[in-house]
């Protein structure tokens, strides 16, 4: 396998991650960090024989690495990832993509223009609970999906001020969803509130309305004193449950809908089944993935497509949760 220079920019909590991760993977070499924070750039570096730097400028000129993670805050996606595209650098940019469309958009065909490969961190489609959860809809054990329900809820995160909850948070969940259903969003409806000093929402609960009828329900804050990342599937057959953190994966079964060979007729409680999942860090199961595609050619694990389609639903939901109305979406194509 050949080695990989690699790089972090942004060095806040889910950088160090990045560090830690890329630091001990196969095929990589972790060649420098960069943050306007010394401080951060003095733990990232420590007990590592790496450069440490202030700018993206500076890493990029003295560095030259072969791909980049870029983990600065979302209002900076566009500036720094540009830079290292247009450097020749591969670039994982963690979501959301970027500010707006307009931003993501330029970013894109910056990345298409140069020949590299540009990869959005939708961390959560890495969790091995995740991936053998979506092995399972496809061979049709579930049968037709119903509803999609997810609550990610937890403390304030004080180092976020310049996102809401719904830019922050909702993203791994609507990628989710669009990813098991493989479908487009085509309506959306969101309550939201604002209750801790900021300028954006910290409480919201949205519906997602798919191209095939399936319903998404999404329960998202800040202001719950425990952190909880769940996920429940309705399907005709039965319902899956999913702890990510503890990457855990259950089937309920509808009894009365699988005596039936699977004619959605009645609901009949039946067995429960819990997967074996070898639990994996999804960050290295997502870095890995992002060098395999850049040693392979391509195509990027998640594409700029997905990212901004994300970003398109999260925006909708922002626009609902001010307007008290529905919002209907154009096509995920149409998308700048």
């Amino acid at each position: 396998m050949s080695t990989l220079r690699a790089a972090v920019i942004g060095l806040g909590s889910m950088g160090a991650n990045h560090v830690r991760v890329l630091a001990d993977t196969p095929g990589v070499e972790l060649v420098a960090v960069a943050d306007p924070d010394p401080e951060r750039v003095q733990r990232a570096i420590a007990g590592r024989s790496i450069p440490g730097f202030a700018s993206t400028s500076a890493l990029l000129a003295e560095s030259r690495p072969d791909f980049v993670s870029v983990v600065v805050p979302t209002g900076l996606h566009e500036e720094v990832a540009v830079a290292c595209i247009e450097a020749g650098a591969h670039v994982l940019v963690e979501k959301p993509i970027a500010a707006t469309l307009e931003a993501a958009a330029r970013i894109a065909r910056a990345a298409e223009d140069a020949g590299v490969l540009l990869t959005v961190g939708h961390i959560e489609r890495f969790n091995p609970a995740i991936r053998e959860l979506a092995r399972r809809l496809r061979e049709g054990q579930g049968g037709r999906v119903l509803q999609l329900r997810a609550r990610r809820v937890g403390p304030f995160p004080h180092r976020i001020r310049d996102v809401g909850v719904i830019h922050d948070l909702g993203p791994h969940d609507i990628d989710i969803m669009r990813y098991l259903l493989d479908d487009e969003v085509v309506r959306v409806y969101a309550e939201s509130r604002a209750h801790i000093a900021t300028d954006n929402e910290d409480l919201f609960a949205g519906m997602l309305t798919f191209r095939n009828g399936a319903m998404g329900l999404l329960d998202i804050n800040w202001l719950t004193p425990t952190k909880e990342r769940t996920l429940t599937i309705l399907c005709e057959k039965g319902m899956f449950t999913v702890d990510y953190a503890a990457q855990v994966l259950c089937f309920y079964e509808n009894y009365a809908a699988a005596a039936r060979d699977g004619v959605y007729a009645s609901v009949t409680e039946g067995p429960m089944t819990r997967y074996p999942i070898p639990n994996r860090e999804p960050l290295r199961v997502e870095l890995e993935a992002f060098r395999d595609a850049i040693l392979a050619g391509g195509p990027p694990p998640v594409p700029a497509s997905d990212g901004m389609a994300a970003l398109a639903i999260a925006e909708a939901l922002v626009r609902s949760g001010q307007s008290g109305q529905p919002v209907d979406l154009a096509e995920v194509s149409r998308l700048p």
